[in-house]
C-alpha cells in the first residue's frame, strides 16, 4: 500500500469513528431548540413538579451519564443518541446552575465567575491530554468524555449567564435574546470573514447558544409581569421537542468530516 493510500485508508478510518455532526445551520438551530427546552424542561422538574434543584439535578445526572455512556458505546454517529444527550446536558446544566446560583447563595455572577473557571480548567485538561479540543479529534472514548463533560460544564455555564444578564443586570429575556443573538452574528461573521481558529468560534457559539436558550425558555414560561409568556413549561418543552423530532426526520445528518 502506497502512502497516498495508507493516508486515505486513515482518514477514512478517522472519519469512521467522529460519532458528533457536521456543524451546518441546521445544526445551530436545533442546538438552540434543544437549550431553549433544557431551560423549560429543567424548569418543569425543578420547579413545576417541586422536586427542587438537588433531585431534579441527581435525576438529570442520571439520564446524562446513561445517555453518554451510549454515545460511548456506539460504533458510529446516531443523530437520535448525540441530540438525546445534548438534551440531557442542557437540562441537567439547567438545574446544576440554578443550584449553585441560588442554593449556594453566591448569585447569578458568583456562579457563573465558578462556572467559567471549570469549563476553562476543562478545555484546558482536555487540550493536554488529548493534544487538541477540535471536534475531528474526537474519535476515542476518552475524547468523548472530555467532549461530553465540556458540554455540560458549557450548558451549566450559559444557564447561569442567561439568568445574570436577564434578571440581575435587568435587560428582561426579550433584551438578552437580542444581546446574545447578536454576539453569535458576530461570531458566525468571524467565521465567514476572518481567519480566527474554527475551533474558538466553535467552542465560543457553542456556549452562547445557551443563554440564548435559556432567555427564550425563560420568556415561554415565566410570568407577565416578569416579563414572559406564562405558557405552561410542559407544553412548551412538549412543542420544542416535537420541532426538533421534525428536524431529526426531515433533514439530512451525517458525522462531522473537517475541524471546528
Amino acid at each position: 500500500m502506497d502512502k497516498s493510500m495508507s493516508d486515505n485508508y486513515v482518514a477514512n478510518v478517522k472519519q469512521a469513528l467522529v460519532k458528533v455532526p457536521e456543524v451546518t445551520l441546521l445544526f445551530w438551530i436545533i442546538k438552540i431548540a434543544a437549550t431553549t427546552l433544557g431551560e423549560t424542561a429543567g424548569d418543569a422538574l425543578s420547579m413545576s413538579l417541586n422536586l427542587g434543584y438537588i433531585v431534579s439535578t441527581a435525576i438529570f445526572a442520571v439520564i446524562f451519564a446513561v445517555a453518554v455512556a451510549a454515545q460511548i458505546k456506539a460504533k458510529q454517529f446516531n443523530k437520535w443518541l448525540y441530540w438525546g444527550t445534548i438534551v440531557a446536558t442542557t437540562t441537567l446544566g439547567t438545574t446544576i446552575a440554578d443550584f449553585v446560583d441560588r442554593s449556594l447563595g453566591i448569585g447569578y455572577a458568583g456562579g457563573a465567575s465558578l462556572l467559567f473557571v471549570m469549563l476553562i480548567v476543562c478545555l484546558v485538561v482536555w487540550r493536554k491530554t488529548m493534544g487538541s479540543i477540535s471536534v475531528d479529534s474526537i474519535v476515542s472514548p476518552k475524547a468523548e468524555v472530555f467532549y461530553w463533560t465540556t458540554i455540560m460544564f458549557s450548558q451549566t455555564l450559559g444557564t447561569a449567564l442567561g439568568d445574570w444578564v436577564a434578571d440581575s443586570k435587568g435587560m428582561g429575556y426579550t433584551m438578552s435574546a437580542i444581546i446574545f443573538g447578536s454576539l453569535l452574528a458576530v461570531l458566525a461573521g468571524a467565521y465567514f470573514w476572518t481567519n480566527i481558529s474554527r475551533t474558538l468560534l466553535f467552542w465560543s457559539a457553542f456556549i452562547l447558544t445557551r443563554p440564548l436558550g435559556a432567555v427564550l425558555g425563560d420568556f415561554l414560561d415565566k410570568p407577565i409581569d416578569h416579563g414572559g409568556l406564562a405558557l405552561s413549561r410542559f407544553g412548551a418543552s412538549a412543542v420544542l421537542f416535537g420541532f426538533i423530532i421534525v428536524c431529526l426526520l426531515v433533514f439530512k445528518h451525517r458525522a462531522s468530516a473537517k475541524s471546528h
